[in-house]
């Protein structure tokens, strides 16, 4: 297709870094307008299965830490969408900024990213992110009901926001109630983080090493047993989202009923270590290396069970069943190989990696929900929600997951809405203002038919 790109000119043509599953939403769609897509990722193979199709798109091998094929690529077209692991996306910007071209990324604006807001306002160019699911959709429906509530003179002063990329319920059918469409490195390591929010006007902090400990049962719909914890430092939307007035902000993620523990006893048992061991660089069994892991006498089973119950602590005996249950159903008890990674948590992924997968006919499952606690000028107070349960096609059918049209859909209208002028502002830009925030909104939900539930509780 390349001999066909000179004559849209570059206005209508965008260069999209990574082919990971989000991505295909993104390419159809940007395909179905018309618009021109250069698929570039490392490996030639994945961005050719992706152009699978489509009429307007051609692949392309690209290393994006090579700076001058990079520019290379950027300076052909009007747009370039950078799907490809956040740490690369102030690279991209700064090859965007070089060409005086467009960018679009589905990722939170990081430091290093908004450091370079100055310089995209003088190249003239637009870096629209955080246009996905979460980030994206969720900043849609937050600042709708922000701005219709200031607008009737009312106050927030509650914000509670939870979402969750799920297995759909008869799909949960692991101790985890978790499968991974990808590595579930990025999975296991947010469990990692430290949450920070607001209770009360006050600042709560939950660290890191015991975040899934605090993880507490969360209805949105009786259905589906879900808890939820913090996630990372949701301190800054106050002000992002122009509510200085809310005594309670909290953003977290949703699980099923019972993963929040047993991935606190993963961690707690020091199978989330990034730590090099020397013991883990070659094949092994995992009985041998879960001994070594946990600090146990012997790899005999009963040995193990004793030093897994030294190192954490279960709420009851019913509780301590489960997780033993679930670390046999992982193989650690057992002479299965491991896959010599050299780090206890990149041996237990590539275990997940093979036990977690979704099998053809499964579906995966979103579950989104805000919630605010509003004063109206009387005194009057009022509880709303916005709802989103969206169930993706069976895995196979070779249609999207929840997943990947919640991240790859908003993205492409985000960037048609760039190419096409619909949204003018310059710099690094997020849609956490209703001026932003709100045409993508609209377009979302009458062309696609993506959008939140609201409802009135009391």
């Amino acid at each position: 297709m390349d001999s066909m790109l000179p004559s849209m000119g570059t206005s209508k043509s965008v260069l999209l870094l990574g082919a990971g599953f989000v991505t295909r939403p993104t390419a159809v769609e940007l395909d179905k307008a018309g618009i021109y897509v250069t698929v570039a990722c490392r490996t030639l193979e994945s961005a050719k299965k992706l152009c699978d199709g489509l009429r307007y798109a051609n692949a392309i091998s690209l290393d994006v830490s090579d700076d001058a094929a990079l520019e290379r690529e950027v300076g052909k077209v009007g747009l370039v969408i950078s799907l490809i692991p956040y740490t690369f996306h102030a690279q991209v910007i700064k090859a965007a900024i070089k060409t005086k071209k467009h960018c679009v990324t589905t990722s939170y604006v990081s430091d290093a990213m908004m450091a370079l807001d100055r310089e995209a306002k003088d190249a003239g160019i637009t870096v629209f992110n955080e246009i996905g699911l979460d980030p994206g959709l969720d900043h849609l429906y937050a600042v709708k009901t922000i701005h219709e509530v200031h607008e009737q003179g009312g106050r927030v002063l509650g914000f509670w926001s939870y979402c969750g990329g799920l297995p759909a319920p008869e799909n949960s059918d692991n101790p985890l109630g978790y499968k991974f469409s990808w590595s579930p490195r990025g999975v296991l390591l947010a469990a990692r983080n430290t949450g920070v929010y607001y209770k009360d006007d006050k600042v709560e902090t939950t660290p890191g090493e015991k975040l899934m400990s605090t993880a507490k049962p969360y209805l949105i719909y009786p259905g589906y047993a879900t808890e939820a914890y913090p996630n990372r430092d949701s301190t800054p939307f106050r002000a992002r989202y122009s509510i200085p007035e809310a005594r309670n902000l909290v953003r977290g993620t949703l699980r099923y009923q019972g993963n929040p523990a047993f991935v606190q006893k993963l961690r707690d048992l020091g199978l989330l270590s990034e730590e090099p061991q020397e013991y883990l660089k070659t094949a092994t069994t995992w009985q041998e290396a879960f001994a070594k892991i946990i600090g146990s006498s012997s790899s005999t089973e009963k040995d193990l069970v004793w030093a897994v119950s030294s190192k954490t602590e279960f709420a009851n005996n019913e509780e301590k069943d489960r997780i033993l249950a679930g670390l046999r159903w992982i193989g650690l008890f057992s002479d299965e190989k491991i896959e010599p990674r050299g780090t206890a948590l990149d041996c237990l992924c590539a275990t997940l990696e093979k036990k977690m997968q979704y099998e053809k006919g499964e579906r995966d499952f979103v579950l989104l929900q805000h919630k605010f606690e509003i004063e109206w000028a009387d005194g009057k107070r009022e509880m709303r929600t916005s709802t989103l349960a969206e169930y993706g096609e069976p895995e196979g059918s070779g249609k999207y997951s929840a997943m990947a049209k919640l991240v790859g859909v908003p993205c492409a209208v985000a960037v048609q809405m760039v190419l096409n002028g619909e949204i003018k502002d310059r710099g690094v830009l997020a849609p956490v203002t209703h001026e932003l925030a709100e045409p993508i909104r609209v377009k979302l939900q009458k062309e696609y038919g993506i959008e939140l539930k609201e409802k009135t509780l009391a």
